[in-house]
């Protein structure tokens, strides 16, 4: 079953390595938001998915690294490659703030919190901030040059955005193999067990956000230089709604699970673009077939034995 695993990624990344000699520009830029889409929504599976808290709001961490890209580069003139570290601290600390007053909470009680707070940011975005956020147009004209080279091609942004899924794949497996990983796995089955194994749940529960903010925000940075604009719109409560429900179809912390639900929730509508709204509809339904067919998602996660508990040094 391993090594089916291995010939199953093997020829996944293989075909996405390849996919530019297509030579299809529309569909170049759809395969890229693909890409961008799966690690926002693999970010979001650190929280939803193996920490076990309810986040639909992560659109906002997104949302922050593209805004600070264009702000940077737009706003104060600076060359993009100086937001790179803006976009992982900068939500990251704010997804430390945000989440340390929530973090107790449980099910719908911080589902609803993480509403509120996208639903604050939308509002402050299209507000324009500090006259900053350029209010319901958004930013636009960002300059994406490094060393002199522009990165407008479509086949350049694929590849920026193939190898961040990459390496948010490789982060996401070296988490499953950690003791933090080990950590938030217990967390999720039994957090009351947890604590009584010296795991601190509170100290998991945000490093959960913080990490996963961190990686959704260079994800925004990505997603800022492919379009060279950014708008409310991109990141409001919907958005986080996609990413949740790519999840809960998809099959939480599962890997193949996240990348199927991101093609099922955002390529195949594609697919059927010449089909206008009727395609809803027929997506619609099928997405709620798939679920009572299948609760646990389409590519649910296989536990085996758990490893040995784990405290704190």
């Amino acid at each position: 079953m391993k090594n089916k695993s291995v010939i199953g990624y093997a020829i996944f990344f293989a075909a996405l390595a390849l996919f530019p000699l297509l030579n299809d520009p529309r569909w170049l830029t759809v395969v890229s938001t693909f890409c961008i889409y799966s690690v926002v929504a693999l970010s979001l599976d650190i929280v939803l998915g193996r920490a076990g808290m309810f986040d639909m709001g992560h659109a906002l961490f997104f949302g922050l690294g593209a805004y600070i890209t264009a702000i940077m580069n737009v706003h104060f003139g600076l060359n993009i490659l100086f937001a790179v570290p803006v976009v992982i601290i900068v939500p990251a600390l704010f997804a430390i703030l945000l989440s340390m007053p929530i973090v107790h909470l449980r099910g719908d009680y911080l589902l609803v919190a993480t509403i509120g707070m996208n639903i604050v940011f939308e509002q402050a975005l299209k507000n324009d901030l500090l006259g900053l956020t350029g209010g319901p147009n958004g930013i636009f004209g960002i300059e994406a040059k490094i060393f002199g080279f522009y990165l407008d091609d479509g086949v350049t942004i694929y590849y920026i955005a193939f190898f961040l899924l990459l390496a948010t794949l490789l982060i996401i497996r070296n988490l499953e193999r950690s003791k933090v990983g080990r950590a938030l796995h217990y967390i999720q089955e039994d957090p009351i067990a947890a604590e009584s194994l010296g795991i601190s749940t509170r100290f998991y529960r945000v490093f959960s956000f913080a990490l996963g903010a961190a990686i959704a925000g260079l994800a925004g940075f990505v997603f800022s230089i492919q379009y060279a604009a950014v708008s409310p719109e991109a990141f409001n409560f919907m958005t986080s709604v996609i990413f949740f429900a790519i999840i809960l179809v998809g099959g939480k912390a599962s890997i193949p699970g996240i990348l199927a639900g991101t093609f099922i929730m955002f390529v195949i509508p594609e697919i059927f673009r010449e089909f206008a709204t009727a395609r809803y509809f027929v997506f619609g339904l099928a997405m709620v077939v798939s679920m009572v067919l299948r609760p646990e998602g389409m590519f649910p996660a296989k536990y085996g034995r758990l490893p040995k508990y784990v405290t704190e040094d």
